[in-house]
């Protein structure tokens, strides 16, 4: 009973069989994005609704047993005011909530750490530039997927990767994204990022992770035949950890 509850508790960091839901937030952007889709959901049934009903009415009201004789109806000009205010009004409604969303996902604070992600075929790397080793090269590594003979028990097939990206929670993060040949897309459902990475190109986005947690998403523009096995692996620490965790690799 204890492990069932603890499973019911757990959050929903990576895609499930048979999901049909998003994933669970760990970021305020997605948090956002959350509550924009119920949001615009309440206008997307009542539109639906009120069109199903007229259509409804229309076959019913007008059919050819009800109306033996036609009516002769050209226009009215006070429908045609209606409804094209009223459209109007509800585009507005949804406009000032979805552009408030939108400047909120490129809204970058002062950044407390900098992380530089590049596209490969068919890897990521990450390169820490506010952290150098002794000789002066910035701190970095490539991230494999791990093929499925060598899974550990309970790893995730075709989403855990050898090295895994180490992020603090709480902190104003930038990531900088681009690629080295081809276009890739960095995308992590749970953190609500979803990001090009263009060749030649250097695009940045803000993140702000509030657990801790590993979260695992998947490379979303098709880079060619190694596209599928391109994952991504985050993974949110307290900062105290991940000081101690970058000591140690820059020890290394």
């Amino acid at each position: 009973m204890t492990s069932f509850f603890n499973i019911f508790l757990a959050a929903c960091d990576a895609p499930e069989s048979w999901q049909i839901g998003v994933q669970d937030p760990a970021s305020p952007n997605m948090e956002g994005m959350i509550y924009f889709h119920h949001y615009l959901m309440f206008f997307i049934i009542l539109i639906g609704a009120f069109v199903f009903w007229m259509l409804f009415m229309v076959l019913i009201s007008y059919c050819e047993q009800n109306n033996k004789i036609s009516n002769k109806f050209t226009h009215s000009s006070t429908l045609e005011i209606v409804w094209t205010i009223v459209p109007a009004l509800v585009l507005l409604f949804i406009s000032v909530p979805s552009f408030a969303l939108l400047y909120a996902t490129e809204d970058i604070h002062v950044p407390v750490l900098t992380v530089k992600v590049i596209g490969r075929q068919w890897y990521w790397s990450y390169e820490y530039s506010d952290f150098h080793s002794v000789s002066g090269k910035i701190f970095g590594f490539d991230s494999y997927m791990i093929k499925d003979e060598d899974l550990q028990v309970g790893a995730l097939r075709l989403l855990e990767v050898d090295n895994r990206l180490v992020l603090p929670i709480e902190a104003s993060i930038r990531l900088l994204v681009t690629s080295s040949d081809v276009l890739h897309a960095w995308a992590v459902p749970s953190l609500g990022v979803k990001i090009d990475a263009v060749p030649g190109r250097l695009s940045q986005v803000p993140l702000f992770i509030k657990r801790e947690g590993v979260y695992y998403g998947e490379c979303s523009e098709i880079c060619g035949v190694g596209h599928a096995l391109m994952p991504i692996t985050v993974k949110a620490v307290p900062a105290q950890v991940f000081v101690k965790w970058m000591a140690s690799k820059l020890e290394e």
